[in-house]
């Protein structure tokens, strides 16, 4: 069978759902009525913001949120509000998004960048033991493509060595973690609203908190020192301004009602494409490519992507452009934080992460808005993939 690639005809003609989804009508009648009122920043309180905020806190079973401009900012406002500064050392995983580093330096720390654990690639217990040091004053677990952590050995150790938890939770809408959800496992969990994740205005960040004394010292950094409760011009702390404004948050409340069932329609997806992965025929008593597991205590995955480990032997870059020509487009995944020369130059330490260069070398991602179509389309990628691997 010709590859696409060399002129043949593709696996898949027809497009893959669009992301993020056409406005439903709930976004579109609160959107309106933000526009109509005036009220479009979060300033004045008690607005959308504020709303949203709540939800999201009674979602994420914890007591308080703060809404934010990004992720970015919200990890950064989250390290500051919990005391994490200059001279500190927080602890990340090797096999994450850029951000989760380049927070911590905007906080004035180190990022210390470990290795993951090499079936499920979030980050290892084991590697954060062996990078602490007398400055460690934070780890940061990351959900990573909608998964948890495997959240109670990184809070035991947390817990023993006096460090605070910053749960990286910008891909885990809706993720679960022994039945609890992810984002209030630890002292704060920041979600991203970017253009790409399953709840998006275009861009934001929420902050979730258990601790009532870190969640008025995170609400100060994201509101230019200010006191809550206190006088407009009253400063007693340095801050910035991070907010969310209302027209955001009118996106985002109504998404609420609908995640459960867009994060089931994509576990269908994931299933059938498992199931279909499973019929390819095994060379060397090996699956050609398999899923890359969950975490331990995972009892829900919001499947943002699904990330799948190429076992059998093919140039990446060739696999990339072939699955691509076949109407089934791959992403390459993350490279290894420790490998980026602007993060060593700013000062990251990289411990060795080999699991994490394994990764980068054979995991590859099925994107989200793929996930969104019907379960009978997973045989789409399964097909392509065996056209590819067996050229």
């Amino acid at each position: 069978m010709t590859l696409a690639l060399h002129g043949g005809t593709p696996v898949r003609a027809t497009p893959w759902p669009s992301w993020p989804p056409p406005l439903d009508d709930a976004q579109r009648e609160l959107a309106g009525k933000v526009l109509e009122s005036g009220r479009w920043g979060a300033t004045q309180g008690g607005g959308v913001t504020d709303d949203l905020a709540a939800a999201f806190a009674a979602r994420s079973a914890a007591p308080y949120a703060v809404a934010v401009g990004n992720a970015t900012l919200g990890l950064f406002a989250a390290l500051r509000g919990l005391g994490v500064g200059p001279g500190d050392e927080v602890i990340v995983p090797a096999y994450t998004f850029v951000a989760s580093a380049t927070a911590v330096l905007l906080a004035g720390a180190v990022p210390v960048i470990a290795d993951v654990d090499p079936a499920d690639l979030r980050l290892s217990p084991d590697a954060v033991r062996a990078a602490l040091t007398g400055r460690t004053a934070a780890v940061m677990p990351v959900h990573l493509a909608g998964g948890p952590a495997d959240m109670d050995p990184l809070n035991a150790l947390a817990e023993r060595h006096a460090l605070a938890v910053v749960e990286d939770a910008a891909q885990a809408h809706g993720a679960e973690y022994r039945g609890r959800p992810v984002g209030g496992l630890g002292h704060a969990g920041v979600y991203s609203f970017q253009a790409s994740k399953a709840m998006t205005a275009g861009e934001g960040g929420m902050i979730v908190c258990r601790d009532e004394p870190a969640y008025e010292a995170i609400w100060s950094v994201c509101n230019l020192g200010r006191r809550l409760g206190g006088q407009w011009y009253g400063h007693p702390n340095v801050g910035w301004n991070l907010r969310l404004t209302d027209l955001q948050a009118a996106l985002l409340l109504p998404w609420l009602d609908r995640l459960d069932d867009e994060i089931a329609r994509r576990e269908a997806f994931c299933a059938a494409l498992e199931r279909e992965l499973g019929r390819l025929p095994e060379a060397a008593g090996t699956r050609p490519v398999t899923v890359v597991p969950r975490a331990p205590g995972t009892t829900r995955d919001s499947r943002h992507l699904l990330m799948l480990r190429v076992n059998a032997p093919v140039d990446r870059d060739f696999l990339l452009a072939a699955m691509a020509a076949e109407g089934v487009p791959l992403d390459a995944g993350y490279p290894p934080l420790g490998t980026m020369d602007a993060l060593t130059r700013a000062g990251a330490r990289a411990e060795p992460c080999p699991a994490a260069e394994a990764a980068a070398r054979s995991v590859v991602w099925v994107r989200q808005s793929m996930l969104m179509d019907e379960p009978a389309r997973a045989a789409d990628v399964a097909e392509a993939l065996a056209k590819v691997l067996a050229a």
